[in-house]
């Protein structure tokens, strides 16, 4: 387990405290999942700039390409990692029928994706998937690429495969979190699994 002071930092050896108040958004006073993100960037420093920035948003922890891991966030503070969510009941099909019907209307549009998420925001977890109110975020240095998709014609983003060393991190790292915090492994998430992301990103990660 992991020892985590007063101050939500953790205090492990694997771990470098890299912290950056500037994507902190207030109290933090459940976890109940944890959401696996890619940078889209090709080196941690570049991803810590844009953390430096105003109106930055960011996740608790990075791994880097060496696999090096580095909290940037303390666990006691919510962070804006997940962004826009789906509909659990939907992807699930377990909705009341009117609410499936709803949802599967909006879902003809991605224009309608903020509105999904206005009906899932105001739910109690588990009734929707975790959120930027209660989930821990962990970002994957990664870099996504413009790719043609040779069946459709259209250009798509494929993200670079998560490496060995930064998936024997992210084991460690999800394995420690899930003991101390007492998280479900069922509730681990990539992202695109419960947000408005590219199907690549982090496909490739491992836990």
């Amino acid at each position: 387990m992991l020892y985590i002071d007063k101050e939500g930092y953790i205090d492990a050896e694997r771990i470098i405290l890299k912290m950056f108040k500037n994507i902190e958004r207030g109290q933090m006073d459940a976890v109940n999942g944890i959401v696996v993100h890619q940078t889209d960037s090709t080196t941690a420093s570049s991803t810590f700039n844009s953390y430096q920035t105003e109106g930055a948003t960011g996740a608790h922890f990075l791994i880097d390409k060496d696999g090096t891991i580095y909290q940037t966030a303390s666990l006691l503070k919510v962070t804006w990692h997940v962004g826009r969510m789906q509909s659990r009941c939907f992807l699930t099909k377990k909705c009341e029928p009117t609410e499936l019907n709803k949802v599967a209307e909006l879902e003809k549009s991605w224009r309608n994706s903020d509105k999904i998420h206005k009906i899932e925001k105001v739910k109690k977890f588990p009734d929707r998937f975790p959120s930027n109110a209660d989930s821990i975020g962990i970002e994957i240095v990664g870099k996504s690429s413009k790719v043609k998709n040779e069946k459709t014609g259209k250009m798509e983003s494929i993200y670079e495969s998560v490496n060995d060393q930064q998936n024997d991190s992210l084991k460690w790292l999800i394995k420690e979190l899930v003991s101390t915090l007492n998280v479900s492994m069922s509730e681990i998430y990539r992202h695109p699994e419960i947000g408005r992301k590219t199907a690549t990103e982090e496909s490739t990660a491992k836990w």
